[in-house]
């Protein structure tokens, strides 16, 4: 991957966990970039970004210090996404993650192309969250 393109990763990641961008605007950059997609992993503490081509690269995310639990809670899951979307006060991108993993949230995927989002249970349980309008 080019390293420009690489560059663009790390410092959405970098907002995203210092919550100096929103997850729309961390989107429209990755999209205006190349990317169509990318994918959080909670139990290796890794992001990957992918390109069209199949080329990707994959950044260390910071550790969640909760563990996956065994089962999914979709209704939690489903809560935190809605605090996120709604900015909900005292909203952080890392109490997200903690909050989705100690609902059984695995990871996610979020597809540009798709205009959706993946989370992904241990058992293989799966939600998806479609984009808003």
């Amino acid at each position: 991957m080019e390293e420009s393109k690489a560059v663009i990763a790390r410092g959405c990641l970098a907002a995203a966990e210092d919550d100096t961008m929103t997850f729309p605007q961390i989107v429209a950059m990755l999209v205006k970039e190349g990317f169509e997609s990318y994918a959080i992993d909670f139990r290796r503490s890794t992001a990957t970004y992918y390109l069209p081509d199949g080329d990707s690269v994959e950044l260390p995310t910071h550790r969640v210090g909760v563990p996956v639990a065994a089962a999914f809670d979709a209704p939690a899951v489903r809560a935190a996404i809605a605090e996120a979307q709604q900015q909900v006060p005292g909203y952080t991108y890392k109490g997200f993650c903690r909050k989705v993993t100690a609902a059984g949230c695995a990871g996610y995927v979020v597809s540009f192309l798709g205009r959706r989002a993946l989370y992904l249970g241990r058992t293989a349980e799966t939600h998806v969250e479609r984009f808003p309008d």
